[in-house]
């Protein structure tokens, strides 16, 4: 069987195991955000932080539990990571410096999981299982509520009420996450992947010197590192690691884990707004584009030229030969179309083009099927933006999901859509023109921008996957990439959280001859089009400058 077949057969068995998954999935989860009933664990939950679940929010409470309680998980995650050095099971690491504290902390909560660290030298047992693996469950609740409390404000008329905050939090990490991570776990420990708490090990010499692995939870948090698409590995090598990602099937399941419930919240929403073919039309959006962006992949990855290059079946540099150019091509699309950040391959290493591949579906803001509820909520915010240009279109004015969309809807969608490029703009330029931060690019040229590039643009959407070739372990960029992950995460959520409350107040309106059907084909391909001239127009210049100059030139 050659490379080609065998990334195209991939493809078709993870298309397959999603569509099994999609209805028995989406619509669970539609049922776990609209029941009353809370289980006994919950109760538990809401006793000890004080919370009443029963209780409805206005969009402003809402947002305040999501700024305080992510607030608390920034805070507590620091403090742990300054005071490893004193805490059992740290593996005789010492603690974690300020800036890299700061940094770590702010991936984590953020769901951005950008890592500027050695995982396997640098965090303890402690720090890996109660900080990060903690806060890889939390950090994807927070995504869905906010993705849920949105489609409440489609759902709902003639109220400001968008559910309860901290409801919302601890069903989705109770009822879904859980259980779902578990699952996932014992078929990556059944796969080869380690699950223990062992010390570190000298496994022999290399290259004159001594060789030594720790060992770890690793299966457990590689499950929800996937299945809440957070990205952050035990090991700097992450789903490269035969620890983290040990066969070709594990990493087939892996690609399964961080697209499946992003696609599958599609489904939710078309539950909890009344129409099933709502989200079947966000479905196929969201489909277009990743196969889209697959198949580009793998046609710049396999259009190899060269000797080397013909006999190694694609441009094999980077990748792992236990996983091929196919599998790696579909990884890297979907962790890059997804807020996740986990890598099998090294994006540094792919084609000029192949890594512009990987920065766009950053770019596109995530939303293909994008990040556990970010995915949802960012492709709801488009399909507004859509449907105003066709309202410009016709002269009328846009409706969707029988709600209007006014001046106030408008201008929120907008600041929602400008805040992440204007972030990774900003200190992508700053970052070039200052005389410091351009040292730790290892490479010069249109290489060395597009690693800049790639930072600022995962962390700013909430990705953090890298380039690999830049050294980000220094102040500039740990403050710079921790500042850019808070406002890429929480500021955008103010923007969706105020449009949900101004949704959930209006009353619906008819439907008439002249409104746009929305779930038609014919909206999918206008949503399409319009996400990629958006994008296309914001970022078009920086790729040029990076990415595309070094592919047009090789």
């Amino acid at each position: 069987m050659g490379p080609v077949l065998a990334g195209v057969l991939q493809l078709v068995a993870l298309i397959a195991a999603l569509a099994l998954v999609y209805v028995p999935l989406g619509s669970y989860m539609a049922r776990v955000y609209s029941s009353d009933r809370h289980l006994r664990v919950e109760r538990w939950i809401y006793k000890g932080i004080g919370a009443d679940p029963n209780t409805e929010m206005r969009w402003p409470a809402y947002l305040r539990g999501v700024l305080a309680f992510s607030a608390v998980g920034v805070l507590f995650l620091y403090l742990l990571q300054r005071l490893q050095g004193v805490l059992p099971g740290s593996l005789g690491f010492s603690s974690v410096d300020p800036a890299q504290s700061f940094n770590t902390a702010v991936s984590f909560v953020t769901n951005t999981n950008w890592q500027s660290y050695y995982g396997e030298q640098t965090m303890g047992h402690v720090v890996q299982t109660a900080g990060l693996a903690v806060q890889n469950f939390v950090s994807a609740a927070v995504g869905i509520a906010v993705a849920v409390a949105l489609v409440r404000g489609f759902a709902r008329s003639r109220t400001g009420e968008l559910g309860n905050f901290w409801a919302d939090l601890v069903r989705g990490t109770v009822r879904i996450l859980v259980p779902l991570a578990v699952v996932a776990a014992l078929v990556l420990v059944a796969c080869g992947a380690i699950q223990n708490f062992s010390g570190i090990h000298e496994v022999g010499q290399f290259m004159g010197g001594h060789q030594q692995w720790n060992g770890g939870a690793v299966a457990s948090q590689e499950a929800i590192k996937e299945l809440g698409t957070n990205g952050g590995g035990y090991f700097n090598a992450n789903s490269a690691h035969p620890f983290e990602n040990p066969t070709p099937f594990t990493n087939l399941f892996e690609i399964f884990l961080l697209l499946v419930i992003p696609f599958a919240l599609t489904r939710t929403f078309g539950v909890m707004v009344g129409s099933i073919r709502q989200g079947y039309a966000i479905l196929a959006t969201m489909a277009t584009i990743w196969v889209g962006f697959v198949a580009l992949m793998m046609w710049t990855e396999f259009a190899h030229h060269g000797a080397a290059l013909q006999a190694a079946g694609g441009a094999m540099e980077g990748k792992e030969q236990r996983f091929g150019v196919g599998a790696s091509s579909i990884f890297a699309v979907s962790t890059t179309l997804t807020s996740t950040g986990a890598v099998d391959s090294f994006h540094s290493s792919f084609t000029g083009l192949g890594g512009g591949i990987t920065i766009l579906g950053m770019q596109l803001g995530e939303i293909a099927p994008g990040g556990t509820g970010s995915g949802l909520y960012g492709m709801l915010i488009m399909a507004i933006i859509a449907v105003f240009i066709a309202g410009l279109m016709v002269g009328r004015t846009p409706e969707y999901l029988g709600k209007k969309i006014g001046t106030r809807e408008m201008k929120l969608a907008a600041c929602y859509i400008l805040i992440t490029p204007a972030l990774v703009l900003t200190f992508a330029a700053a970052s070039m023109a200052l005389p410091t931060p351009p040292h730790s690019m290892l490479n010069s040229g249109a290489h060395g921008f597009s690693e800049v590039l790639y930072a600022f643009t995962s962390a700013a959407n909430n990705n953090g996957s890298a380039f690999a070739g830049l050294n980000a372990n220094t102040d500039w960029f740990n403050t710079m990439t921790g500042l850019a992950m808070l406002f890429g995460r929480f500021l955008p959520m103010v923007f969706v959280l105020a449009l949900a409350g101004s949704l959930a107040e209006q009353q619906p309106v008819p439907v008439t001859a002249g409104t746009l059907r929305t779930e038609k084909p014919l909206f999918t391909g206008l949503l399409v089009g319009a996400i990629l001239i958006i994008t296309g127009l914001t970022y078009f210049p920086a790729l040029a400058l990076g990415p595309l100059a070094e592919g047009l030139a090789s």
